[in-house]
């Protein structure tokens, strides 16, 4: 069977202003980082990319025979990230791998090996996040109680999922110090094989059908007409859409939580499980890291509440930073959001296998994280002839959909988009200018 490789490396710079400058003529002392691929078969002519994150420059060069690639960089913290995917027997497979955070001194050689490990892709994906909010008509207020998630069935038959769980990783916010690192720049709990979800978890309180090529909205917060208040923002008033809303959780922010619109039905509130402090699932309004899991063997709330499966964030022993462990193997889709304002701050919370990048988000712009559209697929189902939407122009500051194909104005002719899916939200993701809800 003839397999198909496609692999891009990501390595994150952040300089250091000590030590860039050897002599007093300003002259730049370097130092190197020598990358390693290994796991995997194919190995040469992988694409290696490196980011400064102070300047935003990018460097690129592809890996030898043996998966090597070395780069001359000033000095600073590194974090090496990488990811691919085959094809076989009808069966889509990711690969990912990370390195952790790498320091490297000047005149010196930092050696880094990346071990790769595999993911099984899913039917239902994350096709977009709305959680940075919007200003309020004034243009002062900032107005953030109108998040969603919006799933997606990304194949040709119908998908059926029971105790469907949402999470957010730990910490909540990715330029919130992280204390899950070791000294080695390793996360704790990636030996372990769990991601952390902090505060609580929220549920379907029943099995899931979504039919090929569909989506469901799911509300996070504010599951009314808040256009009626703020024109920027949504109108959740929809009988098909679904939304976060338990009082009996603990989870009674008013503000977070009205009282839903009429026109939703009881049966499509989702439940959930309060394990922290505090009235609200607060998901970040700038940088969450957000989780789509299956709990298995037990339900949802069974899980959640026994203290077998509960961990603290940072080590920290207080209800306030209690969370869930999420065994890797439950994970049917996540996302990783950095926010725009903090771009020298941010790490990462999801490990490689989980999602090996991340995407950039500007929030109060009423902006939305939108899911590439997978070009070659799509354009080769033949009922989509005709129906494809060319020159999207809907991305953020040059962040935009690779593909070229306006996603919502193809599914309004007929056509059935199947949507980028590699483990790295770098790659899978863009900055939308508004949320798709609102065309």
């Amino acid at each position: 069977m003839k397999k198909i490789f496609f692999f891009t490396l990501l390595v994150l710079l952040t300089a250091c202003s000590d030590d860039i400058f050897e002599h007093p003529e300003n002259s730049i002392s370097m130092g190197e980082v020598s990358v390693t691929l290994t796991g995997i078969s194919q190995l040469e002519g992988m694409e290696v990319q490196l980011r400064n994150t102070a300047t935003n420059s990018l460097f690129t060069q592809t890996t030898d025979a043996q998966g090597k690639t070395t780069f001359s960089v000033t000095p600073g913290i590194y974090e090496a990230t990488a990811s691919g995917s085959h094809a076989e027997e009808g069966i889509a497979y990711t690969f990912n791998g990370t390195s952790g955070q790498l320091t490297v001194k000047s005149n010196e050689t930092t050696a880094a090996t990346i071990a790769m490990k595999s993911a099984r892709t899913s039917q239902v994906i994350i096709k977009e996040l709305y959680n940075g909010g919007c200003m309020a008509d004034d243009g002062v207020t900032k107005f953030q109680y109108d998040k969603c998630i919006i799933l997606y069935n990304n194949s040709s038959q119908q998908a059926t999922l029971s105790n469907l769980c949402f999470g957010e990783g730990a910490p909540a916010n990715a330029q919130t110090q992280n204390k899950n690192y070791t000294a080695e720049g390793k996360l704790t709990y990636e030996a372990e094989g769990f991601i952390p979800v902090w505060h609580g978890i929220w549920y379907f309180p029943s099995t899931l059908t979504i039919e090929p090529y569909s989506q469901i909205v799911v509300n996070v917060h504010g599951a009314i007409d808040n256009t009626q208040t703020v024109s920027q923002s949504v109108n959740y008033a929809n009988p098909d859409y679904y939304c976060m809303y338990d009082p009996e959780s603990g989870y009674t922010h008013t503000s977070y939580y009205p009282t839903p619109a009429s026109v939703i039905p009881t049966n499509h509130y989702l439940k959930a499980v309060e394990l922290g402090q505090g009235n609200g699932w607060a998901l970040s309004v700038t940088s969450p890291a957000l989780l789509l899991f299956q709990t298995k063997g037990t339900a949802p709330a069974d899980y959640a509440i026994n203290p077998g499966n509960q961990w603290y964030d940072g080590g920290q022993v207080s209800q306030v930073w209690l969370c869930a462990k999420v065994p890797n193997e439950w994970i049917v889709d996540a996302i990783e959001v950095f926010a725009s304002s903090y771009k020298e701050s941010s790490v990462k919370r999801l490990t490689a296998d989980i999602d090996a990048g991340y995407v950039w988000l500007t929030n109060y712009q009423g902006h939305s994280l939108y899911r590439n559209v997978n070009k070659a697929a799509t354009e080769a189902l033949p009922e989509n002839e005709g129906k494809l939407v060319y020159n999207y122009s809907l991305g953020v500051d040059g962040s935009t959909d690779p593909s070229g194909i306006d996603a919502e104005a193809s599914i309004k002719q007929g056509a059935h988009i199947i949507y980028q899916d590699t483990n790295n939200s770098t790659n899978d993701f863009h900055e939308r200018s508004k949320c798709s809800l609102r065309n």
